[in-house]
């Protein structure tokens, strides 16, 4: 039943996709006012789906790669709902939404059970761990897609013909938004990874340097820092800010994408 909810959530979640793509060539319509609800009950049949699955395994599935990108686009959608009550815009679904749509798409291709080979990380440290590092994962994801949206809105005023693109939010609309996210996710990522190492050690009483989601992880951190630092000492904003959430973006995805090869988190028993 898990993955049945989650593929309804997935259904959903299309229409935020279909939004997405249209909404450049489309000034209004249907689909427009329907995307926002409709990703909203998508979110909903999610949470579902990820709470049935802890109840049916009695574990935190989060711990698995497919639950990890579910719970990691929820968030996301969590954060993004967030944005759109504040400040009353849904562009930055333009981003968000086909992000949202790709982690889904991969966790509703299989998910596994899990079993969690330490009486350590089964408590609630492993939750903590997992939430404080998602959630500063899916505010940088919302820090990036408002600096595109700036980088995008900037070119188009710009230019002089902003054509479809004027009915995008204001540049400090954009730039506050991607500022907001960074304030706010910040501190959990650090507090994160902190758990995180404490964990790895409890777990395997040693911590590799060079694997690849700890490499990856603290380097993601440091360009983290590197952001708040120059938006709140240095006083950058703009195009500049919106290159480095670009950078710490790709950075971050290269640091998910490690999940798959790290040994530290490979709590699965064969």
């Amino acid at each position: 039943m898990p993955i049945l909810w989650l593929r309804v959530a997935l259904g959903f979640y299309t229409l935020g996709l279909l939004y997405a793509l249209l909404s450049l060539s489309r000034r209004d319509g249907l689909l427009n006012r329907i995307a926002v609800p409709a990703m909203a009950l998508g979110m909903a049949f999610q949470f579902v789906s990820l709470t049935e699955s802890v109840l049916l395994s009695g574990q935190l599935a989060m711990a698995s790669v497919h639950s990890a990108e579910s719970f990691l686009s929820l968030l996301i959608m969590a954060g993004f709902l967030i944005v759109y009550l504040v400040y009353r815009t849904s562009s930055p679904g333009i981003v968000v939404f086909p992000l949202v749509f790709l982690l889904t798409l991969t966790a509703a291709s299989g998910q596994q059970p899990i079993l969690l080979t330490s009486q350590v990380v089964a408590k609630g440290w492993l939750f903590a761990h997992i939430l404080l590092i998602f959630v500063g994962y899916a505010s940088l994801f919302i820090s990036f897609s408002a600096s595109v949206l700036y980088l995008v809105q900037e070119r188009s005023l710009k230019s002089k013909n902003p054509g479809m693109l004027s009915r995008l939010p204001a540049l400090e609309v954009m730039d506050n938004i991607g500022y907001r996210s960074l304030l706010l996710g910040f501190p959990c990522m650090t507090v994160g990874l902190i758990l995180g190492i404490i964990l790895a050690q409890a777990t395997y009483h040693k911590i590799d340097f060079l694997d690849p989601i700890f490499f990856l992880s603290i380097l993601m951190w440091f360009v983290y820092l590197l952001l708040v630092y120059t938006r709140w000492n240095a006083g950058w904003r703009g195009r500049r800010v919106a290159y480095l959430a670009a950078g710490a973006f790709v950075v971050a995805v290269l640091a998910w994408c490690a999940n798959y090869f790290s040994t530290i988190h490979r709590l699965v028993r064969s």
